[in-house]
């Protein structure tokens, strides 16, 4: 069964209260049951992680990497600084989307670059907790198991 990781960095474990005009009113947990209930429709296992410490994504990552297919990643304030957790994406060799709830590119300047996006399948940014299922649909139709 393909396997995807679903990674949210610092502050997203707050949405729900969290600036509602920009993230949306779902909570995390919510947009979570959102994306297992796609996976199951897809068929598609799904893992999720959430912390507010970078060190922690890294090391969720290389503990996780080895039985999943793709990863879908919101890196919030990780975004423009989160290069060691790139690296282990990279060194993970697992295809990735990136998603914002927000339009980060209408948005002030620092949110606007991402060390991400280079390296990343895909960039949805914008289209609220939608994204995630929009990643979640391409990684389940373009990677497979083995």
């Amino acid at each position: 069964m393909t396997k995807i990781l679903v990674i949210n960095g610092p502050n997203l474990n707050n949405l729900g209260r969290r600036d509602p005009g920009q993230y949306g009113s779902k909570t995390l947990i919510e947009i979570e049951e959102e994306v297992a209930k796609r996976a199951r429709e897809l068929g598609v296992g799904v893992a999720f992680f959430q912390s507010n410490h970078e060190g922690a994504v890294v090391d969720w990552v290389q503990a996780n990497s080895a039985g999943a297919h793709g990863v879908i990643i919101n890196g919030g304030a990780l975004t423009g600084v989160g290069y060691s957790v790139l690296d282990a994406l990279l060194d993970a060799k697992l295809p990735f989307v990136e998603v914002h709830l927000s339009n980060i590119h209408a948005r002030e300047e620092f949110r606007r670059h991402s060390v991400f996006a280079a390296f990343a399948k895909g960039q949805i940014a914008g289209l609220g907790w939608r994204g995630y299922l929009y990643a979640l649909d391409f990684l389940a139709a373009t990677v497979k198991p083995g």
